[in-house]
């Protein structure tokens, strides 16, 4: 875990519940992975999903999930939450800064 560091991102608790869920599946990877890409309206897009460990990741675990976030990710990621919405015709993970 990466120790004396908080997560630079947060789980509600609905997207947590959803989380350990699907790790309680055939997942492949053990991690959930955390980060960003390149494109979206800002130059840049927020990525959710299983993953392996990287020797450039840093481990934590945030409410009992063990989530990956590549070193050079967490500054952008500080200060997001990750929930899970369940809408007619849509459901899915969104991103969003919390106050």
């Amino acid at each position: 875990m990466a120790t004396g560091f908080t997560a630079p991102v947060q789980l509600t608790n609905n997207a947590a519940a959803v989380l350990k869920k699907l790790l309680q599946g055939d997942v492949e990877a053990p991690y959930l992975r955390i980060g960003i890409k390149g494109g979206g309206c800002s130059g840049m897009s927020f990525m959710l999903g299983f993953d392996a460990r990287h020797e450039d990741d840093d481990l934590f675990d945030i409410d009992g999930i063990p989530v990956i976030i590549k070193k050079a990710h967490g500054m952008y990621l500080v200060g997001m939450e990750v929930d899970y919405q369940d809408n007619t015709g849509a459901s899915g993970f969104v991103f969003n800064k919390s106050l």
